[in-house]
This record gives C-alpha cells, sequence and structure tokens, in this order.
C-alpha cells in the first residue's frame, strides 16, 4: 500500500493558495473524499468556512471532523472511508493533545497506513513528523516539541521563511541536540513523502524553498533540496 504525506511550510487554502491544494488532490482519488480537520484552531469556524469554498461538492465529497464538538463515533471508520485527510495550521501541541484524549492519533495512523493521503500546513504539516518546531507555547519563540506521530522521520519546521525566529531557533536546537535533525520548509513549498522517505519538494512561488537541517559529524548543515514548481496560484 503506497502511503502519502504531502506536508506544507505554508500555504494551500488557508493562505489562498490552491496550486499547492491540486498537487495534493492529485494524489488520490479523481473525486475524493476530502475531510478536514480543524483542530489546531480550536474548530475555526472561518478555516472550516474556507475549506468547504475550496473544497465544493461539485467536484469533491467534503466533510469536516471537529472533536470540540464532537460528531463522529467510530474515527477508526470514518476517516478509513476518506480518500485524503487534510489537517489545518494552529497550535501543535494542543491539537496533538486533543488528538490523543480521543484516539484520533490511531485512527490517523491507520489510515496512513491503509493509503489514505495525509496532508496540512504549518501545524498540519508538524504532527506527521516526530519532532518540530513550534510556537505553540508563545513568548514569540519557536520551541522544539518531540512527540509527533512519527509517520515521517526526524523533524519538520514550517514557515521558514516567513517566521524570522524559525531558522536561528532550528539551528540552535539542532545543534544542541534538542531536535532531530530533518526538513525545514519555507511557505509556498511542500515535502512529499513517500512511505517514510522524501519524494520531492514542490512549490506554487518561486523561490520557495525546503531544506535538509542536520548534524552530520558534529557540524551542522543546511542543505538546499531540489524544488519543482508547480506554477504560481492564480
Amino acid at each position: 500500500m503506497v502511503r502519502h504525506i504531502v506536508a506544507m511550510g505554508g500555504g494551500g487554502f488557508l493562505m489562498e493558495d490552491p496550486v499547492l491544494d491540486a498537487f495534493t488532490v492529485g494524489l488520490s482519488a479523481k473525486r475524493p473524499k476530502v475531510c478536514f480537520v480543524p483542530t489546531a484552531s480550536g474548530d475555526a469556524a472561518t478555516a472550516v468556512a474556507r475549506f468547504f469554498e475550496a473544497f465544493p461538492a461539485r467536484s469533491f465529497e467534503p466533510s469536516l471532523l471537529r472533536l470540540f464538538d464532537r460528531e463522529v463515533a467510530d474515527l477508526g471508520a470514518y476517516l478509513g472511508e476518506q480518500d485524503l485527510v487534510y489537517v489545518g495550521g494552529g497550535n501543535t501541541a494542543v491539537m496533538l493533545a486533543a488528538w490523543r484524549v480521543h484516539g484520533l492519533d490511531v485512527a490517523l495512523r491507520n489510515a496512513w497506513a491503509s493509503g489514505v493521503v495525509m496532508a496540512g500546513m504549518s501545524a498540519g504539516a508538524n504532527c506527521w513528523f516526530e519532532a518540530c518546531t513550534t510556537d505553540s507555547y508563545g513568548l514569540g519563540r519557536a520551541d522544539p516539541l518531540l512527540d509527533g506521530l512519527g509517520l515521517a522521520p526526524g523533524s519538520f519546521t514550517p514557515h521558514y521563511d516567513g517566521e524570522v525566529a524559525r531558522r536561528p531557533a532550528l539551528h540552535a536546537l539542532i545543534g544542541k541536540g534538542e531536535l532531530p535533525g530533518g526538513i525545514a520548509c519555507d511557505d509556498f513549498a511542500a515535502v512529499h513523502v513517500v512511505g517514510t522517505e522524501v519524494e520531492e519538494v514542490v512549490a506554487s512561488r518561486a523561490g520557495a524553498k525546503a531544506f535538509r537541517v542536520e548534524v552530520p559529524g558534529g557540524v551542522l548543515t543546511e542543505e538546499p533540496l531540489a524544488v519543482r514548481f508547480l506554477g504560481a496560484p492564480a
């Protein structure tokens, strides 16, 4: 079973970027069942409205999985029927905690293993990796979070070019061994993971990049990854 993850540093419908969304949808069925999980934003009504605008019923079978006002009893069965699960941005730490309370972490892992495409931006990208940098704790800084779902190895850092604190924080955390090495992704770029390996990096904005940041031999390196430009949003 082929397993896909599309982790966006920033982009998709929450940033008025249909190009990365079109790439993600292309990995699933022709008229896919797309489930939006907005836990990270507290199931915000604005995020939900944007989702249904971006994934209209004439072209998709859109659905919503809320936890703050939960309506789905069997999460595993519900997610197993989807073609694509799309996780929104917001607070990564709170989102993961809520998922575990409800057992959604297990349901997501099983759905991914069965071939359901997993995707998201910011917090919705962080969650698939073992670890990440996050501003979940506020205080104007990027902190390490070490309890992601671990579907993809290593760490993920979103908004690499969009938030000034991300790059120096990532370098410091990896350099001190407080965060495993991994992928750092600019806004409007996305990492496509097949199985547990990076298949490619795609971008909807010229110049958007992704990097592999590691400390081989104790020396921090930031290696740019090849990027396939998909074309800018119309």
